[in-house]
């Protein structure tokens, strides 16, 4: 993983616009925004590079890396068009994918279907072995049974397979022996060993981390291999990484063997982004809040950390990432960054229920036709036809002038809003009901966006134990910066910072991302027990493992450590860093009880019996420092906004502060004094909106602060202010 050319590219596919930066020799970031390509989403990655090379004088030539963040996993699954998928377990536990965790999302609706598995019946296959819960042997392998349940998956065609047996966490043998047999007798096919991929306790988890692996395995490797090429074509030869769930980069290769790693990659640059933007800028404690044109994301940065977890569901639709909520899905129990998310995005669609209550989202507009002032045909109203109504987005144009607006679609897409509804509930006399003109609707439309957008951001602080008024608030995304302040209000949060390029934060977010890899594996002792040499030992053979996955050599690679921990008994546990250095008796005594302080902040309790604290897991994070991102902040190269409209229009901010005529300006004419609003800031790539209780000015490091009249104290590096 050598590299010589100087320019980094990065490309964010969104479900409406494909984001492109790139990082000059300066360390400076250029950007550009096209329209995404659902056709064929390299062609939008490829027009984009080109229109942003051209404008700098530079050709393709001229890159050497090309760093990506893509859904094509997530998409994957929730299309249903991975690979055919079969499965070799140990006899008796083929219909494990079936009973999952006996865990609904509705409690009350015995209605409710759970989702098909990813490996039908009839491609699972068992065979004859038997791992004790210790490792040893208590059934030997069946090498008669494993060959017959092989040619019985050739026979039916399968594209992929996955090989989970019982306990093989602490014994790989037979899934080892179970894998050299499938590679012999189907060498075309895409193989997954669950000790390979989550060497870890849970049979249900890890079999269907093994299977989601395998399902999107083909799809992933044709993309990756599909995209490289367009690349090479196109004149750019450097190397491709690929963002990963943990916020971490890899390399293209890397990423087609393991590609359950990027199945929630999508909304991960923009958090990592804002890291790096939060510590450029003093904060340690920092909501995210990324709005683009399909969904709305949130997630927790605490003490300068991104809140990452290992206990997620895919293919269930939007996840709330909460613990309350589970069943919806499929369990992928590998590393990702704590991310809720709601259907809430530019695109949202807006409807009403049989009950007559308005809804937003989830079902969106998305690229084609997109929202009805684009005039591609849609005439259901959405998202940013209400913040076009409502004066919030420009009437004229988007992202520079590519993206036309006309203001008259979307009033009428509204206005046929509010009739339908009345016609639908013409004897409804509830005061909740949508009623009035086109903006009236707008301002509901977009009270209810707002509302959905809360549950997000809840999801990973309130229902985390964590308040939200302790935090400033991060907004990011197209659309990040019209319901900032809003949500802010309703969560009682103080300050709102917009970082500088917010529209395609999460492709600069790709740019400053690190080249690592986390590697877990099953521990399995009590802490009073456990022998340092042999937790030193394990820590050693997972420092190896991820320094072969990176291609680095151990100097040039970071390593951090993490352990698993719960009381015993429990069933879920709680991550909880473990010290570098040398592990002693006074290190994991330590470790108790920082996991103890840890359970009392998350639950507001701890167990008064010290000792009956475990380690189920470790976790070892190889990070690369020999590269070039940048370490402590990035300069972005402002562009003027062609389309703006007039230098002033009118703006409704809801029935208790009424419609102003407010100013229309740009970043450039913010300083460090405080600007009281109301006003508009419109770029090239998004759009905030500052409305009358509120003030904003610009920061040491290029971000919009924008404080809110709420009396709540806030704990800031005054040196970054």
């Amino acid at each position: 993983m050598t590299n010589a050319r100087k320019l980094k590219a990065a490309a964010d596919i969104g479900g409406t616009f494909t984001d492109i930066t790139l990082m000059l020799e300066d360390g400076s970031i250029a950007t550009e925004k096209v329209a995404s390509t659902p056709d064929d989403y390299s062609r939008g990655i490829i027009v984009g590079l080109t229109v942003l090379l051209d404008s700098l004088g530079l050709s393709t030539r001229d890159v050497g890396e090309v760093l990506h963040g893509c859904t094509v996993a997530t998409n994957t699954i929730l299309e249903g068009r991975g690979a055919r998928t079969g499965l070799i377990t140990t006899r008796g536990f083929r219909d494990v994918l079936e009973l999952r965790r006996i865990r609904v999302p509705r409690l009350y609706d015995p209605l409710y279907v759970k989702p098909e598995p990813l490996a039908p019946r009839e491609l699972r296959m068992e065979v004859t072995e038997r791992m004790a819960a210790d490792g040893s042997v208590v059934v030997p392998l069946d090498e008669a049974d494993v060959a017959r349940a092989i040619e019985d998956l050739r026979r039916m065609k399968v594209e992929a397979v996955a090989v989970c047996c019982l306990h093989s966490y602490l014994n790989p043998r037979h899934e080892q022996r179970i894998g050299e047999m499938v590679r012999a007798a189907l060498p075309g096919v895409f193989l997954t060993l669950s000790c390979e991929i989550l060497p870890e306790i849970r049979e249900y988890e890890r079999t269907s981390t093994a299977v989601i692996n395998s399902y999107v395995g083909p799809p992933v490797a044709s993309y990756i291999q599909a995209l490289d090429g367009s690349l090479r074509r196109s004149g750019i030869t450097g190397r491709l990484l690929v963002m990963q769930s943990t916020g971490g980069i890899l390399d293209a290769a890397s990423v087609m063997r393991m590609p359950a790693r990027i199945v929630e990659c999508g909304p991960a640059a923009g958090v990592i982004g804002a890291a790096f933007q939060a510590a450029s800028s003093g904060y340690r404690d920092v909501i995210t809040f990324d709005m683009g044109g399909t969904t709305a994301k949130a997630a927790m940065i605490e003490g300068g950390q991104v809140m990452r977890t290992d206990e997620y569901e895919v293919g269930g639709g939007i996840s709330l990432s909460s613990r309350l909520v589970k069943g919806g899905g499929y369990a992928l129990k590998l590393p990702v960054i704590d991310i809720s998310e709601v259907g809430a995005g530019g695109g949202s669609l807006v409807w009403f229920d049989r009950a007559g209550a308005l809804k937003v989202g989830p079902r969106s507009a998305g690229a084609a036709p997109g929202p009805a002032c684009y005039g591609a045909g849609n005439e259901q109203a959405t998202v940013t036809d209400a913040n076009v109504v409502l004066g919030y987005v420009n009437p004229r144009a988007l992202a520079g002038g590519s993206v036309r607006i006309q203001r008259d679609l979307a009033v009428a897409a509204l206005s046929q809003c509010v009739d339908g509804r009345a016609e639908r509930d013409a004897r409804s006399k509830e005061n909740e009901r949508v009623e009035g003109d086109a903006r009236d609707a707008a301002w509901a439309v977009y009270v209810v966006a707002a509302a959905n957008m809360m549950r997000a951001v809840k999801a990973v602080s309130t229902y985390r134990g964590r308040d939200p008024r302790d935090c400033v608030l991060m907004a990011f995304g197209g659309n990040g910066g019209v319901f900032a302040v809003e949500l802010a209000r309703q969560l009682q949060m103080r300050r709102v910072l917009i970082p500088p390029a917010a529209g395609v934060f999460s492709a600069l977010g790709l740019s400053v991302a690190p080249i690592e890899f986390s590697q877990t594996r099953a521990f399995l002792q009590p802490v009073a027990v456990i022998q340092p040499d042999a937790l030193m030992s394990s820590l050693h053979f997972m420092e190896k493992q991820v320094g072969e996955v990176l291609g680095f050599p151990r100097d040039k690679l970071h390593m951090r450590y993490s352990a698993a921990m719960r009381y015993i008994g429990q069933a879920f546990e709680l991550q909880v860093p473990l010290p570098a250095g040398e592990i002693s008796r006074d290190v994991l005594t330590r470790l108790g009880e920082a996991f103890e302080a840890e359970h009392e902040k998350t639950y507001g309790h701890r167990f008064a019996d010290g000792d009956g604290v475990e380690v189920v897991a470790v976790e070892v994070t190889g990070t690369y420092v020999g590269d070039e991102r940048p370490q402590t902040r990035v300069t972005v190269r402002e562009r003027a906004v062609k389309s703006a409209a007039e230098p002033r229009r009118l703006a409704y901010f809801g029935p208790e502060r009424g419609q102003h005529e407010v100013e229309v300006i740009g970043r450039s004419a913010l300083s460090v004094t405080p600007r009281r609003g109301p006003f508009i800031l419109e770029e090239y790539d998004g759009t905030t909106v500052v409305p009358p209780d509120a003030q904003a000015h610009v920061d040491a490091v290029g971000n919009i602060v924008i404080d809110i009249d709420i009396d709540i104290d806030i704990d800031i590096d005054p040196g970054s202010l």
